[in-house]
């Protein structure tokens, strides 16, 4: 508890820089990451990362010391190579823009390799920490560069304002935006620009392997959970910020655990856990609609059964055994006696002597599911000319998802029929 105080209370100005640098590094990176993925260029940010390597390593060889201007200006203008590598790749030669991103990853992460193995047998005493580019230093950030992520931050916040419409637009329907006179190549440099900047000042809190994962894990995350992209946009920011501090927090608490990776781990179980529990597109959300999907199909077969032995027998009234009604469809003994008794609970059939039989609330939803294959199968006969014994099974799919308006139009364009392509008549309404 005394930790958990002394941390939030931020009295210790080491705490205040990794919490506060941190915090300024997400802001940016999550607002350029939700452009990033609905531009499709999760991986864009994979590469550059690993591209600024080699760039650090040279503007650390001609300066001979670790300046963060002129690292950073050497990290950006690898990573901006790297960008009109891929896009050179992909214009001028049949090599696809994945295949293009994983070669100029390979390509540049292994000249910085070189280069950081080179300067680490120079013998230059400056090297000294030159490493914590590829697996970050947030643990060790100083007021300094809290003021470099501000800046940082102001200029990527401030350009996506100013460019908001825009940059949406080319994110959602670059053809769109063309059309209606916005210079998508423009925009889409711009966006190169911001996302290489966001990237290599990153690089210096959670290193060149893991900037990707905070690029582009919050907004992935915020993507599960709303369909506006303002809103995603304020998501990613609480995410990433929410990892960040819990990061950092099982950092000060346990000072072996480096803070870069632990931020990092935290925005993906965040991650994770949306990718399963988020309402409407989650695992867990999909998997239940399945099983209600199953479970209405299931209901709405036993009904029809029901209603046409009824209607066969002209008798709407007469109640079956449960084995009466186990042969007339091909349902297990489980799923049929499951569906009885939710039809039951809904007040569709009734239950006497072992016996079942249907209500008037029943036979009128029955009515209606023999009703819409009956009205698709003329449909198809009539309007797509399929034979009549082709139309069975495409019916038997689609009844269970035509809406009232659409069943009325058809019956419209069918001239309110009485019969089906196999003369069985077709329930009124």
């Amino acid at each position: 508890m005394s930790k958990f105080i002394d941390f939030f209370s931020l009295s210790d100005p080491n705490v205040r820089n990794v919490l506060f640098g941190s915090l300024l590094l997400t802001l940016s990176s999550s607002i350029v990451g939700c452009f990033a993925l609905l531009k499709k260029r999760a991986l864009v940010g994979d590469a550059v990362a690993h591209a600024v390597l080699p760039g650090v390593c040279l503007a650390f060889i001609i300066s001979e010391n670790k300046n963060p201007i002129i690292i950073l200006i050497g990290a950006f203008a690898a990573g901006w190579l790297a960008i009109l590598f891929m896009d050179f790749t992909t214009r001028h030669s049949k090599i696809k823009n994945d295949a293009a991103i994983g070669i100029a990853l390979s390509f540049f992460f292994s000249i910085g390799i070189l280069l950081l193995t080179h300067i680490q047998q120079s013998g230059n005493a400056s090297q000294s920490g030159l490493d914590s580019f590829l697996f970050g230093k947030s643990a060790s950030l100083v007021e300094i560069d809290l003021y470099v992520f501000a800046g940082t931050g102001i200029i990527i916040i401030g350009v996506i304002l100013a460019l908001y419409k825009e940059l949406s637009l080319v994110a959602f329907d670059p053809a769109f935006a063309d059309t209606i006179g916005i210079k998508v190549k423009w925009i889409e440099m711009i966006f190169t620009i911001i996302t290489v900047l966001a990237v290599v000042v990153g690089i210096q809190a959670v290193g060149v392997v893991l900037m990707a994962a905070m690029l582009i894990t919050p907004a992935a995350a915020a993507r599960f959970w709303t369909h506006k992209l303002h809103v995603m946009i304020y998501l990613s920011i609480a995410l990433s910020s929410v990892a960040v501090i819990t990061g950092c927090f099982i950092s000060y608490v346990a000072p072996s655990m480096p803070t870069g990776p632990w931020i990092v781990m935290t925005v993906s179980l965040i991650a994770i856990f949306s990718f399963i529990f988020s309402p409407g597109r989650g695992i867990a959300a999909q998997w239940l609609q399945q099983r209600r999907n199953k479970g209405n199909i299931l209901i709405e077969n036993i009904l029809k059964m029901m209603f046409q032995i009824s209607e066969k027998e002209k008798d709407f009234t007469a109640s079956r055994t449960f084995d009466q009604l186990l042969e007339k469809r091909n349902i297990s003994h489980g799923a049929l006696r499951k569906g009885l008794r939710r039809l039951q609970s809904q007040g569709y059939i009734k239950h006497q002597n072992n016996q079942w039989a249907l209500t008037i609330e029943g036979k009128n939803r029955g009515k209606r599911i023999t009703r819409l294959p009956r009205l698709w199968e003329l449909y198809l006969t009539q309007y797509l000319q399929i034979a009549p014994d082709h139309v069975h099974d495409d019916a038997e799919t689609i009844e269970h998802i035509l809406t009232p308006e659409l069943e009325l139009k058809i019956e419209q364009a069918l001239n309110f029929p009485d019969l089906d392509p196999h003369d069985s008549e077709i329930p009124k309404r």
